[in-house]
């Protein structure tokens, strides 16, 4: 039998690992991404949108209405683009899908 010459193994080594194979860094990772958008979106709509998945840089998001859709697209989008990456540093969002959703 070999003899390990390693040592004991750091605990943050193992708490990643850990974190890993559960998928809880997804889950942190989720909560983050609404977070921001709750923040970038303000008070007035985050009851009327949901963070939606990241894709390739995407990050799509679930609105309400048709109307609500339209209007965060054709004159919010920029803005809340900006603010995303400003709350989320090392986040690649390359850009907003807005999508009407049923919940």
């Amino acid at each position: 039998m070999a003899e390990s010459n390693s040592g004991p193994e750091n605990l943050s080594d193992v708490l990643g690992r850990l974190f890993i194979a559960r998928g809880w860094g997804r889950v942190s990772e989720r909560t983050r991404l609404e977070t921001a958008w709750a923040e970038v979106i303000g008070a007035e709509w985050a009851g009327q949108t949901r963070v939606g998945s990241l894709r390739r840089g995407v990050l799509e998001i679930e609105v309400r209405s048709a109307v609500l859709q339209q209007e965060l697209t054709q004159y919010h989008k920029r803005k809340l683009l900006a603010g995303l990456r400003i709350k989320l540093m090392g986040v690649a969002i390359g850009d907003l899908k807005f999508r009407s959703g049923v919940w």
